[in-house]
């Protein structure tokens, strides 16, 4: 995503076909443009826009069902905004899930970028580029993954996975059972495939549980004098279902 002229411009592909969407506050609301061969190409990357700015979540259900909660009652009242961040394709959410595994977050964009630049998709005037797609990944060798930069295990995964996605066997539309299939690979845990779901399918029951923020921030909630485990942090934030990640990013904004 970049941001050119006031407006936030992403490149897209909907299958081979490049799709330029522009997003611009005006009027008190976000308006999205998108520039396509195809009016499908278009139409599919609005949809896809308005997934990934969360322009379509309704989160006043959550609210309230939790406004009087000790927890997230003042995130509720100060932050009624906050969202998940989330990316618009979700192979996009799984591949990056995969590249944060267990390594701090500047590290890890630097990787992601490398990737990009060196497998990703560029526009026809050549000054913008997309994510790579699970099909183009699916043709590297694990050594050039670890030229970018990413370990030699998972460049394995990352590899592995795509090429479950780019020969249909894994659905990513279809939630439950692409995660089950996920978690066979080697190198593909609960906390990616909760990664994925949050970032890159939109569930808000799906709370990345081994995260580094979240254990820590129950180890103190809990007065554990220890970080917590995933199973508690699981056990912590379950009477907040179906809203467990929503409940997570709320609690996190309270602690901050």
């Amino acid at each position: 995503m970049r941001r050119r002229d006031g407006a936030l411009v992403r490149l897209l592909h909907h299958a081979e076909e490049p799709v330029l969407i522009r997003a611009r506050v005006a009027g008190g609301a976000v308006r999205l443009r998108a520039e396509a061969p195809s009016r499908s190409g278009a139409s599919w990357g609005i949809e896809r826009m308005h997934f990934a700015l969360c322009l379509d979540h309704d989160v006043r259900p959550f609210h309230r069902q939790f406004r009087r909660d000790p927890l997230l009652a003042p995130a509720i009242r100060r932050r009624p905004w906050l969202r998940p961040r989330r990316l618009p394709e979700p192979f996009e959410a799984l591949a990056w899930a995969i590249t944060e595994q267990l390594i701090e977050i500047g590290r890890a964009v630097g990787i992601q970028r490398r990737l990009i630049r060196r497998f990703g998709r560029r526009s026809p005037c050549g000054t913008l580029l997309d994510a790579p797609s699970s099909t183009s990944m699916a043709r590297r060798a694990p050594a050039e993954l670890e030229a970018c930069d990413l370990s030699a295990g998972r460049s394995l995964a990352m590899v592995r996975a795509a090429r479950q996605v780019a020969s249909g066997r894994v659905d990513l539309n279809l939630h439950e059972p692409a995660w089950r299939r996920l978690r066979t690979i080697p190198g593909v845990g609960s906390w990616t495939v909760e990664k994925l779901a949050l970032h890159g399918q939109g569930r808000d029951d799906q709370l990345p549980a081994g995260d580094l923020a979240y254990v820590k921030l129950v180890g103190v909630l809990q007065r554990l004098g220890r970080r917590a485990t995933e199973d508690e942090v699981r056990s912590f934030f379950a009477p907040y279902a179906p809203y467990q990640a929503l409940a997570g990013i709320y609690a996190l904004s309270t602690a901050s």
